[in-house]
């Protein structure tokens, strides 16, 4: 097993370039969905690794659960500097089980208030609420595919034709599952922290996205570029990181910008002889050795563990 069960450890820096790129040079789609899969794929092998250092290196304290043949030298010998390494994966570990399910629960508790805070109202897909605190987000749901809140004091800043496009942009967000990738990549950065470059911009596209989405429902780019500021100026942040929104906190003027400049080329994948393309590959290098790289240690335990394992 040696140095393969670390490399899922730091993997994770070769999505940087493409992080960096995605926002700027690929179309706001295709990046939620390339740095979502990488930053998936990085965080399971990184949380794996340290599952696995920490049988590893823990195996050998009094006390433990484990067999007593998975303290034999054998055992011990296939990681490197096995008790420090351990010791300190059971501690990194523990904290990155409770940070995302701290996330979990966060996440369930603010889709739980805003149900019961809708309770008895109709059962459409817009939901206005008389509240001067404007906001507009929406509420992932099951069956009906989740609900678009927004609030009076939101719609009496917009004119007729950014209310559209505020409308159209919720409905993306809610037809395209933002909420997952927001969720997914949320996770992996609690997973490692070398993920969160990724959270941070895959929030970016998702918003993007959204207003790709609008600007094409609308027809006119600028009405919704001149909708997405004017709600910023007016609406607080969203209630969870996890959940999209209209005005959702972040580069503003990022998206304002590229909403008053053309459509951006829709492409499944970048050309590969460019930088984000070669950055895209990077990442996908990086996944996939980083995959590898978790089977393989993860195989070589087993087999460790199994022949250690008396019968």
């Amino acid at each position: 097993m040696g140095v393969f069960v670390f490399l899922p450890l730091v993997l994770p820096l070769t999505a940087w370039p493409v992080a960096r790129l995605a926002g700027h040079h690929l179309h706001p789609r295709a990046a939620t969905k390339i740095l979502t899969v990488a930053g998936a794929v990085l965080g399971v092998c990184s949380s794996l690794s340290l599952g696995l250092l920490a049988i590893v290196g823990t195996a050998q304290l009094p006390g433990n659960p484990l067999p007593d043949g998975w303290s034999d030298p054998e055992v011990r010998a296939a990681v490197p500097r096995h008790e420090v390494v351990g010791e300190a994966s059971v501690a990194v570990l523990a904290a990155v089980t409770v940070r995302c399910g701290l996330l979990l629960l966060r996440h369930r508790r603010v889709r739980r208030q805003v149900r019961q805070t809708l309770e008895g109202l109709p059962a459409t897909r817009i939901a206005v609420l008389p509240d001067a605190l404007p906001y507009a987000h929406t509420v992932p749901g099951g069956r009906d595919r989740g609900r678009i809140v927004v609030s009076t004091g939101m719609l009496s800043g917009l004119d007729s034709r950014e209310r559209r496009a505020l409308f159209a942009h919720e409905r993306a967000h809610l037809d395209g599952c933002h909420h997952r990738y927001l969720l997914v990549v949320g996770l992996a950065a609690r997973a490692n922290p070398f993920l969160r470059p990724l959270r941070s911009v895959v929030a970016y596209t998702v918003e993007r996205w959204a207003d790709e989405e609008a600007a094409r429902v609308v027809g006119d780019r600028r009405v919704t570029a001149h909708a997405v500021a004017k709600a910023a100026l007016l609406s607080p942040a969203a209630p969870v990181s996890t959940l999209p929104a209209f005005a959702a906190p972040g580069p503003v003027p990022r998206r304002v910008a590229a909403l008053l400049g053309p459509a951006p080329t829709v492409r499944t994948w970048p050309p590969t002889f460019t930088a984000v393309g070669l950055a895209a590959w990077a990442a996908v290098g990086g996944a996939t050795l980083s995959a590898m790289s978790s089977a393989n240690s993860a195989v070589t335990m087993i087999l460790i563990l199994h022949a250690a394992t008396p019968l």
